[in-house]
This record gives C-alpha cells, sequence and structure tokens, in this order.
C-alpha cells in the first residue's frame, strides 16, 4: 500500500506535468511596434515601456537598424519585416537576399548567438491585400526562398523561421465554414505553393483578424459580437454555435489550412486590436472591452469551436503606438491602434501580462514647448477653412474624422485643430502657424473635453538626420537592385 507521502508525491508529479502542459498551449500575446510617426519615441525608450509592461515579444514592419540596436540584449523575441518593395529585388537575386539577411539578421545575431532575438523574419506585409492587386504575387514565393536560403547559408535557419503575413481578405468574402470555404481564387495557386514552403520549414501561418473592420464591412456582425460579449447573439454556422467574431475569423483561417491539406499548420495571429479614434465605434473605452475579452479568452485555454483548447501560439495585438503617418486608405481609425498614444501615455487599463490591471507609461518623454497654433479670431475667418483643409493635408487631422474625439467641437476650434496639428508636425516653427496672418501661437492649452491638442515629442536633429539617411539608403539600395532587374 503506498504511503501518503508517495501518494503526494504523485499527485505533484501529475499536477506539475498538466500545469506545465497547459501553460504550453496557452499562446504567447506579443505587439506590433510601428514607426510610422514623424516624431517617434526614441527607441531605447520603446524598449523600456516594452520591458516595464513585461511584454516579450515584438512584430516590426521593417528591419530598423535603431530599432533592433535598442533591442539588442532585452531578451525581447522579435520579428523583423522584409517591406514589400523590397519583394521583387529578393525574387530576383540571391545576393541581395544574402545582404538582406547580413544586414537585418546576422549583424544582430553574431556566431549564432542572441544579442538580438530575432525568431522570425516576415517577408512582406500582407503582400495580398485585395487593394494591391497583383502586384506583389509573382515574387513572394521566389523571396521567401531566397531569404530561407540566406539564413541557411548563415546557420541561423534552426533559430528563425521564414513567414508570410497574410490579410484576412484572402480568404473568399463571408464566414462560410463549410469545405468549400477557400482561398480567393486569384490567390489560390500562390497560397498552396506558400503552405507547402510554411510546411516544410515547420513555419506557421501569419494572419490578420481584425474584428473592427469585420463590424464595419459585415451587417451581421454586431458590436457585442465583436467585443466578446456575454449577451452577444450567437451565430450558428456548420453545427458550431459561435459567441464571438474572433472565433468566427479563427475557424474560418483553420477551415481552409484544413481544406488546403494542413489541418496542423500552427496559426498566428499576427496583427488583432481595435482603434480609439477616427471612426465611430472607435474609442478608448471600446478597445479596452475589447482587449481585456481578448486577453481573457486566450488566458483561458477555450480554443474556438473548431480548434478547442488549441489557441494561436502567438497573437500580436496592432499596435503599441499611435502612427500619425500610417496610410488612412483604409480609414481614418488607421493612426490609432495603439495601446498607447504617440508619447507613451496608456491610453486605458489592461493586464498584459505585467501583474497589474494599469499598463505602466513611457517614463522621461522629452517634449517640445509648451505652445500650440490656434486661429486668430480677430482677423478675417472667411478663407479659415481652406486653410485647415491644406493644413490637414500636410498633417494629421484624423480625430476630426465623424465619431472621432475631436469631432463635435465647434468651428473655428475644429480651425485650430488643425492650425496645431500642422505647427506641431513641423516642430513648432514660427512660420507654420501663419497661415496668412489667420494663426496665432498661444501659451493657453486650447484642449476640451475629450478632445486633446497634442505637443510633438522633441526629435533631436542627429535622431533625425539617422531616420532620413537610413530611408535615402533604403531607397537607393531599392533602385539599384531594381534596375538590376531590368
Amino acid at each position: 500500500m503506498p504511503t501518503t507521502t508517495t501518494t503526494f508525491s504523485c499527485f505533484l508529479f501529475t499536477f506539475l506535468i498538466t500545469t506545465s502542459t497547459m501553460a504550453s498551449m496557452v499562446g504567447a500575446v506579443g505587439v506590433n511596434w510601428g514607426t510610422m510617426a514623424s516624431h517617434p519615441l526614441p527607441p531605447h525608450k520603446v524598449v523600456k515601456l516594452l520591458k516595464s509592461n513585461s511584454i516579450n515579444k515584438v512584430k516590426l514592419f521593417d528591419a530598423n537598424s535603431d530599432v533592433l540596436q535598442a533591442l539588442s540584449g532585452s531578451n525581447i523575441a522579435v520579428t523583423v519585416g522584409v517591406p514589400n518593395t523590397l519583394l521583387r529585388s529578393l525574387n530576383s537575386s540571391k545576393k541581395a537576399a544574402d545582404s538582406w539577411v547580413h544586414d537585418n539578421v546576422t549583424r544582430y545575431m553574431p556566431n549564432g548567438g542572441t544579442v538580438t532575438r530575432i525568431e522570425y523574419v516576415a517577408v512582406g506585409d500582407e503582400p495580398f491585400l485585395k487593394s494591391y492587386g497583383e502586384q506583389f504575387h509573382p515574387f513572394l514565393i521566389g523571396a521567401a526562398m531566397n531569404i530561407q536560403a540566406a539564413l541557411k547559408k548563415a546557420k541561423l535557419d534552426s533559430k528563425v523561421k521564414v513567414v508570410v503575413p497574410c490579410s484576412f481578405d484572402s480568404f473568399e468574402s463571408g464566414f462560410n465554414l463549410s469545405s468549400g470555404v477557400n482561398f480567393r481564387p486569384d490567390l489560390n495557386k500562390t497560397m498552396i505553393e506558400l503552405l507547402a514552403f510554411l510546411d516544410k520549414h515547420g513555419s506557421p501561418f501569419f494572419v490578420t483578424i481584425s474584428p473592427f473592420i469585420t463590424h464595419l464591412q459585415t451587417k451581421n456582425i454586431s458590436l457585442d459580437f465583436s467585443l466578446f460579449k456575454e449577451t452577444a447573439r450567437p451565430h450558428n454556422l456548420s453545427h458550431k454555435t459561435y459567441k464571438n467574431s474572433f472565433d468566427l475569423s479563427y475557424d474560418t483561417v483553420a477551415t481552409v489550412l484544413s481544406t488546403a491539406g494542413y489541418p496542423n499548420m500552427d496559426i498566428v495571429v499576427a496583427k488583432i486590436g481595435w482603434p480609439t479614434d477616427g471612426a465611430a465605434n472607435a474609442s478608448s473605452y471600446l478597445a479596452e472591452t475589447f482587449i481585456k475579452g481578448l486577453i481573457n479568452h486566450l488566458h483561458s485555454n477555450l480554443g474556438t469551436p473548431l480548434k478547442p483548447h488549441k489557441p494561436p501560439l502567438e497573437t500580436y495585438i496592432l499596435s503599441l503606438l499611435d502612427e500619425d503617418q500610417r496610410s488612412i486608405t483604409s480609414g481614418n481609425f488607421e493612426r490609432h491602434w495603439g495601446l498607447f498614444t504617440f508619447d507613451g501615455q496608456a491610453k486605458y487599463h489592461v493586464d498584459l501580462g505585467q501583474g497589474s490591471k494599469s499598463l505602466v507609461n513611457a517614463q522621461n518623454v522629452e517634449y517640445l514647448s509648451s505652445k500650440w497654433c490656434v486661429v486668430n479670431n480677430n482677423k478675417d475667418l472667411s478663407n479659415a477653412t481652406a486653410s485647415a483643409l491644406e493644413a490637414c493635408a500636410n498633417a494629421d487631422c484624423t480625430a476630426l474624422s465623424p465619431g472621432g474625439s475631436c469631432f463635435n467641437i465647434s468651428w473655428p476650434s475644429n480651425i485650430s485643430y488643425a492650425f496645431n496639428s500642422y505647427y506641431q508636425q513641423h516642430d513648432q516653427r514660427a512660420e507654420s502657424c501663419d497661415f496668412g496672418g489667420l494663426g496665432l501661437i498661444t501659451t493657453v492649452d486650447p484642449s476640451m473635453d475629450h478632445c486633446r491638442f497634442p505637443i510633438e515629442i522633441r526629435v533631436s536633429h542627429a535622431e533625425f538626420h539617422r531616420m532620413c539617411n537610413f530611408l535615402r539608403v533604403i531607397l537607393l539600395v531599392t533602385t539599384l537592385l531594381a534596375s538590376l532587374t531590368v
């Protein structure tokens, strides 16, 4: 008869094995760190922000040297990105791929080490978006294969996986979870080749899931269903009951992969989030509701109706910071995905693993002077609207959008908002608050209610010129490599 000690030891061993197995099934949560900002928060301060919030995975959209240097020694797992503009040259030239891997991966992992812990190279950023047409289709697979070969040559292929982030519109429209659901017809051949490549090298399938955009575009997907609300009306599809938009989207991806012959391929949610401004239903309150619902759902380990107890391998929130230079082709909300404002201040409360319900703000942020540009009410304002439109064309006025945080401020306060946005983005230079004599520089903060008139971050000239030089080098290399393929 076993002793009490033996019985307890067996129980403890079983408990530890069970809990460690369950923990391994709960996918990691990281963030997308984009740098499309006119006045970016310095990379070393962003890394401190990541660490103070216990965020240990980041996905980048490029391979900015300042960012990768700042991540050096942080032990934060990194996905570096290959911009879509480089796909053609990387497809046509193995030397170009070798050079890219050397410059953007090997140099940060000397002798196979992990000075910067790069885990993935993301080839392209949603290159299959419908809005891009087929311009990147012919080059994607070749570029991925050449990057893979370059990693192997550098003896890093066992540590760094090659992936391709795919947009949700890569799938046929509509939520039809029957076996007939598939990739878009124009993509089917390329996607089958991609899946074969990923499967061969043990790489996961990276995909964007956006309940916010799905809610905008799909009439029968309610806001409550998108926000993980328990009060949401469930959807019944293919004999499965769905209680939230995330599960429905995720199982759409799983169904397509299974139909294509890869039912067990790991799925990584490369982008998912909820914007806080620039559109109706884009608010900090709803974003907090969504992110809390998402995190709780992922940590519950429930999985989805098709993938019970199998949550995504990893999930990357879009995004860490707001970016005032992001394209707004899809909507003005595109510049407001951040958990934090452009200057690293938390927009709402959520536990990402930092051990509390509050996010920790960026510290020691250096701002421009406490000055704003507003409209001079003592002037003839008959042409003020035209001046404001011109200012917005060269600045960020997305908060003035219908449903935005500054949409309801009255005229001419909205003119002042436009003037100030232009003034701040142009480093508070006196001439940038002229507007034909209609502008006035003030030290009285014109912010009101929920409408914030921001002051930009101080960017050192050295940092600004380094960023400009980096962009010039990228442009030069792209041009040269493109000329070699002609």
